[in-house]
């Protein structure tokens, strides 16, 4: 493929990420959006960013560690240059994010809710405070000082902790205390208002008293974040034959690699950082000061906790997941789906049909197995009852469950056990593949003999996320597609990854080279070609440079990617012909549509697979084609709605940068239109505001299939 960096339209992943991670922040600074929820999209900054650090980061300092001489092929940046870029761009994204986090901050004030330091405390309060502190924090605290006698601890990963610099009898020494888990993230006050404050602030506050007799010289909040990116496959734990307890050893190690970052709270505490400097091993580049909280996860706790009254103005309008309008809830789902195809477009429509289908196939004679792809679940899953309830009612229920997936893993084995409890067969995929893939199968035995009902996502078989995220879910009755899901699952259990496929395209076997065939496909159309691509991610050099191709050839590429976009549109020449936008909103845009051609002769599917080469090369991934006229509409509603976005969507420019759709025009969220969608589909009465919203959509849609 040669040096793709040197032709001049592509960026570095990671570069790219900050800036969507940018867009996330942005969104508090959009006065349209609820004051409360623009509080939770600096939470969310906040820990895309930690998280960002623990993987990708701390992935670049182990392939800068190495002998072996790695060049970003986007970049053409090494290692080392790439982590200086990032450091160098964090540093203003933390001062963004302070800024906002104050503006936001005085603005809840108008409505009584009140983020409190310690000096803000009314004289009451502060006796409250230090009698909370005196009866139910000191006596869990497990402060340290360093010397000959006490060496420094083990900082665990993205921990909070006081850091204090201590006097005694001239001599000085460190002190540390490790804020507790098992404590509350705030402490509320009494009053009408809302008032809390941080515990980690009380700590520091009594940081004077915990260490008596020493002369406190400085003291800081801090938090170490640590390389995660521990891979389960690696020679350390090749011993370990039970897979279970082989990732359990990985989330214990996980807590104590290498530090990548440090966060500290005070920016006068330049002894404090000096000495964590030397004692963690990190440069000053890898130290970031700000005086808004660490973490933000309270924020979740907050919005809560508020009473209705205060909290209704201060967020978005409810909305709960409809079920949807042409699927008929007092009849069975399976012969609903025997009759015709059916989608579910989360959130605006519920998860609940699907996990009816399930229920059904539980407990229906005729059913004789079910089996299932498992990434992600919710804490609590009604999915994990009905597989359970199938395999106590005989039936066979092979569970293929992912103990690889980041941050869930433990959550992973305790439903894995449960499941296997339960007498469901329990499979873990491969070695050096994550199944990421999204597909059920349940299998009936009738009077016609074997038949499949299939079902396949873009998301995970999470009750929670649902509700957040976007995706898609296609219920199918056809028949080749279910002996496809049928000989995927064969080949699971049997470690297969080379099986051969006529409808599924299944990664990392027939995923990517389909897919570059159909750009093929466009590009020998010339201008009549058309493409339409909506992901998560774009960095697969391949698929990168057949776009590239495909738009030199006068094929219009349009895609809409919410996050890492290493192609850069709009160049002359080069990428002329392609188009990118990013939706950033009140849920998370997650669903991933392939389209390729117009009209009738369009080939569409939906997958569980962005276009990154870990996707489409290391993983097991699923996209399936959608043949049912009705489905294929529903999804260019979709579709329509987000290219017509100019209110949460963003252009991403020539130089890289995303900026606002310029319009003349009435604004649209797709989003808020695809729940005006969901609820005009359903007995529920519509408001005149949503008859509007929709009016005017439908006037600009006219126009634009006119004109296209």
């Amino acid at each position: 493929m040669g040096k793709l960096y040197e032709r001049g339209f592509t960026q570095n992943r990671e570069l790219s990420w900050l800036k969507f991670n940018d867009r996330v922040l942005s969104e508090a600074m959009d006065e349209t959006v609820p004051i409360l929820e623009r509080l939770k999209f600096i939470s969310i900054f906040t820990s895309n960013l930690d998280e960002f650090f623990m993987i990708r980061v701390g992935s670049l300092f182990d392939l800068a560690n190495l002998e072996k001489k790695n060049i970003d092929n986007k970049s053409g940046l090494t290692p080392k240059e790439q982590l200086s870029r990032i450091f160098e761009d964090v540093k203003p994204l933390y001062q963004k994010r302070e800024q906002l986090f104050y503006e936001v901050e005085s603005q809840l004030r108008l409505h009584g809710v009140f983020y409190l330091k310690y000096k803000e405390l009314e004289e009451n309060e502060k006796k409250q405070i230090k009698q909370s502190f005196k009866l139910s924090i000191a006596p869990i605290l497990s402060p340290q000082i360093i010397d000959t006698h006490h060496p420094f601890p083990h900082l665990a990963n993205n921990i909070i902790y006081i850091g204090v610099m201590l006097r005694h009898k001239k001599k000085e020494v460190f002190g540390v205390i490790p804020v507790p888990s098992i404590l509350p993230d705030i402490f509320y006050l009494p009053g009408s208002d809302t008032r809390y404050i941080g515990v980690e602030n009380i700590i520091l506050e009594f940081a004077d008293k915990i260490f008596e007799p020493y002369i406190v010289v400085e003291k800081t909040v801090f938090c170490v974040t640590r390389n995660a990116d521990v891979n389960p496959d690696d020679e350390v734990f090749a011993d370990e034959p039970d897979f279970r307890k082989r990732m359990q050893k990985v989330l214990g190690q996980r807590r104590r690699l290498a530090p990548v970052r440090l966060e500290l709270s005070n920016f006068e505490s330049e002894k404090i950082s000096a000495y964590l400097m030397e004692k963690l091993k990190i440069s000053e580049k890898q130290i970031y000061t700000t005086t808004s909280p660490l973490k933000m996860a309270y924020v979740y706790e907050l919005i809560s906790k508020l009473p209705e009254s205060k909290r209704k103005p201060l967020v978005y309008q409810e909305f709960t997941p409809v079920w949807p309008g042409n699927i008929k809830q007092t009849e069975s789902m399976i012969q609903q789906v025997e009759k015709s195809d059916l989608l579910l477009s989360y959130p605006y429509e519920s998860m609940e049909p699907f996990l009816k289908l399930l229920k059904e196939a539980a407990n229906d004679p005729s059913v004789i197995s079910i089996k299932i792809t498992i990434y992600r679940l919710a804490s609590k899953a009604k999915l994990v009852e009905y597989l359970c309830a199938a395999a106590e009612n005989g039936k066979s229920v092979t569970v293929l469950i992912e103990l690889r997936a980041r941050f869930d893993e433990q959550n992973n084995i305790d439903w894995s056990e449960r499941l296997e409890d339960a007498g469901c067969n329990i499979i873990y995929g491969f070695d050096f593949y994550k199944v990421h893939s999204k597909i059920c199968l349940i299998t009936k035995k009738g009077r016609n003999g074997i038949r499949y009902l299939t079902q396949v996502g873009t998301g995970n078989y999470n009750e929670k996320t649902a509700k957040l995220y976007t995706d898609l879910s296609l219920l199918t009755y056809n028949q080749k597609i279910g002996e496809d899901a049928a000989e995927f699952f064969k080949n699971m259990s049997i470690a297969n990854l080379q099986g051969e496929y006529h409808d599924l395209l299944v990664a990392p076997v027939s995923l990517k080279s389909t897919v570059l065939q159909l750009i093929d496909q466009e590009i020998s159309k010339g201008q009549n070609g058309r493409i339409f691509i909506k992901i998560n991610s774009l960095t697969d050099a391949q698929i990168i440079e057949k776009l590239a191709e495909a738009s030199c050839a006068g094929v219009q590429v349009k895609m809409i990617i919410r996050g890492i976009c290493c192609i850069i549109p709009g160049i002359p020449g080069k990428t002329e012909n392609i188009q990118v936008c990013s939706i950033v909103g009140r849920y998370l845009e997650h669903a991933r549509i392939y389209c390729f051609g117009y009209g009738t002769q369009e080939q569409m599917y939906i997958s569980s697979a962005d276009f990154m080469t870990r996707n489409t090369e290391r993983r097991v991934e699923v996209a399936c084609p959608i043949y049912d006229e009705k489905v294929r509409a529903k999804i260019h509603e979709i579709i329509e709605a987000q290219e017509y976005d100019n209110q949460k969507a963003r252009v991403l420019m020539a130089d890289g940068n995303y900026v606002k759709k310029s319009t003349m025009q009435e604004m649209v969220d797709s989003q808020q239109l695809l729940m005006d969608y969901a609820i005009q589909n359903v007995s529920v009465p519509i408001t005149q505001e949503t008859k509007k919203r929709r009016f005017i959509f439908g006037q600009l849609l006219h126009k634009w299939r006119k004109n296209r």
